[in-house]
């Protein structure tokens, strides 16, 4: 069993059983359908054939009676098997509806589960693609995948066995194009190389990624290139693309023409009367006894032909139930029971031997032990790529430590429950997460109970009570729509939630980094004033915006090299030093 068709059996595994009853209530509702069509073939007997009533020479009322009686138990039939094929349908969407429901709810569970920092290295379009796009994807599975397939092979089992017990010779003869048919297709399938198959992918990515270059760069693309090369990358995705495609294609269209020719209804009507007339000329058959195999056997073309089209969504559904159960598989942050769970005794922060690495080629962080101590500010710097940003977000359990442990108040961050973690520890990152929602929300999104004169106490100490007063709908103004808020201003709408929860220690990465100067300004001042009293640990790409630092962590290729005072780091004229004259600051400023 492949991969693909593991994920899409473990997927639908809660609903299996239905979609099963659903598929055989189709196949027998799909028996029932072709009903009329051996009715009229029976009704031709009567009426035509040596064997009928009327080549028995039985009386005319007779006769009328058993034609009714055809008629009806055909109608019966008709609407009998209509009815299970509804119901059938019924079944498959519930159970779609079930399993929808379920992934969407068992995918949130996960997501809360998982670290925060697992979403600062995926695109929202992602998590977005698995949720929504792929979840609607497996709806053509659930819904209406198993349903066909019962009523396509309900009704191919039942005509072949209709047709073998009317004649077995004709039924042979009158089913040879399906064999014929399946040899054709499968060696068209085989046309179709991996290689170009691959190569259509790939194309469809590529397009799909010039997509967004193309929107999104169009401004930077005119400015610079001018509005020829701003197309010419679209333009040279859709070429590969219509190369990769006529790559793919053309060694099946010659292949499946030919496939779907053989089976078309014309061409097994043909079989059936060029054997029919031959059978009878042989006087093997009456050609009234022709007649069921001329009714019956081309019907099977159609079912035939929607089972090598409906593997198609077999095939989408496959890669869409690989991407939904590798997001319910992500690994989560383990969280301790109710009983295990305990409580600082203090605010204060120690890192001990902290060793953290994205896979264990690449270690990011090597050996780290500092201690924040209660009320104190301790900044972190160091060249790109230190490790500064990895630092802070360890402390805020983003994700846990390779080796090493973190404790608040003596207590494991591993062992301390994520509401108390994030009680007692807030954060104000340079990328900013508003929600879609009102301001509002957004500023009490931690504490929702809050009243709005706590709230907008919080704003104000943010900085941001006049800008949001003077929205639209003011606080009532909602992210994105009437609430239009520059970077600046929405990281003062972060400042005012973490304000809000009201944390004793406080972790700041480069808060004001895309900031322009009134803002930085604005929100340098709405720091100080939060900063009051609590502890503090600052990720500062600025050397001179934590000169009065109580102490300044120094790191450099994922260990601290230095640490101390800003004047003390400066007498030693090692690594802080360059870094100082590098920032092109003046030292005598320093004192």
């Amino acid at each position: 069993m492949s991969a693909g068709t593991g994920a899409v059996r473990q997927v639908l595994a809660p609903i299996r059983g239905r979609l099963t009853l659903a598929a055989v209530i189709a196949g027998a509702g799909a028996v029932f359908t072709l009903v009329p069509l051996a009715g009229i073939a029976h009704l031709a007997t009567l009426v035509l054939g040596d064997q009928g009533l009327r080549g028995q020479g039985v009386d005319g009322s007779v006769l009328t009676e058993a034609i009714w009686q055809t008629v009806a138990l055909s109608l019966l039939a008709l609407c009998l098997g209509l009815a299970l094929v509804s119901v059938a349908e019924l079944l498959a969407h519930l159970a779609d509806n079930r399993l929808t429901r379920q992934l969407r709810r068992s995918a949130m569970d996960r997501l809360a589960q998982v670290p925060l920092g697992w979403f600062t290295s995926r695109a929202s379009g992602e998590v977005k693609r698995a949720l929504q796009d792929d979840v609607g994807t497996l709806h053509e599975l659930t819904a209406h995948y198993y349903t066909i397939r019962g009523r396509t092979w309900g009704a191919i089992l039942a005509s072949a066995v209709y047709l073998f017990a009317m004649d077995w010779r004709m039924a042979l003869v009158s089913l040879l194009p399906f064999p014929a048919f399946f040899l054709v297709f499968r060696a068209a399938m085989k046309a179709g190389s991996e290689e170009n198959m691959k190569a259509f992918v790939d194309g469809q990515s590529r397009i799909n990624n010039a997509v967004v270059e193309f929107v999104n760069g169009i401004p930077v693309l005119k400015a610079f290139a001018g509005s020829e090369r701003a197309n010419s990358r679209y333009r040279d995705a859709v070429e590969a693309f219509l190369q990769a495609f006529v790559a793919f294609t053309r060694p099946l269209v010659v292949p499946m023409a030919n496939a779907n020719a053989i089976i078309s209804p014309v061409a097994v009507l043909a079989v059936v009367l060029t054997f029919g007339v031959l059978f009878v000329g042989l006087g093997w058959m009456t050609p009234v006894e022709v007649l069921p195999f001329v009714l019956v056997t081309p019907g099977i073309s159609a079912p035939l032909q929607l089972l090598s089209f409906i593997g198609h969504d077999l095939h989408n559904a496959t890669g869409a139930a690989q991407r939904v159960q590798a997001l319910l598989e992500t690994p989560v942050l383990a969280q301790p029971e109710a009983a295990e769970a305990a409580l600082p005794s203090s605010n204060e922060v120690r890192v001990e031997q902290l060793s953290y690495g994205y896979d264990k080629q690449s270690p990011v962080l090597q050996a780290i032990d500092f201690t924040l101590e209660p009320g104190t500010v301790t900044a972190v710097v160091g060249a790109s790529g230190a490790g500064k940003s990895t630092l802070a977000r360890l402390l805020l359990r983003f994700f846990d430590p390779t080796a090493g442990r973190i404790t608040l108040g003596g207590v494991d961050l591993r062992q301390l429950a994520a509401p108390e973690l994030y009680r007692r520890v807030g954060f104000v990152l340079q990328e900013v997460r508003l929600i879609h929602g009102s301001v509002r929300d957004n500023i009490a999104l931690g504490r929702p109970a809050a009243s709005q004169q706590e709230i907008e106490a919080a704003a104000r100490l943010a900085n941001i009570h006049d800008r949001i007063e003077a929205l639209p709908r003011g606080y009532d103004s909602v992210v994105g729509e009437d609430a239009k808020l520059s970077g600046g201003e929405q990281q003062r709408v972060s400042i005012a939630r973490a304000v809000l929860l009201d944390p004793p220690v406080l972790v700041l990465d480069e808060a004001t980094a895309a900031a322009d100067a009134g803002n930085e300004a604005a929100i340098q001042a709405a720091l100080s004033r939060f900063a009051e009293g609590r502890t503090l640990m600052v990720i500062a790409h600025r050397l001179d915006t934590v000169r009065q630092a109580d102490r300044i962590l120094v790191l450099d290729n994922g260990r601290i090299a230095e640490q101390g005072r800003h004047e003390e780091l400066l007498a030693r004229n090692g690594f802080y030093t360059r870094l100082w004259r590098l920032g092109g600051y003046q030292e005598s400023t320093s004192c």
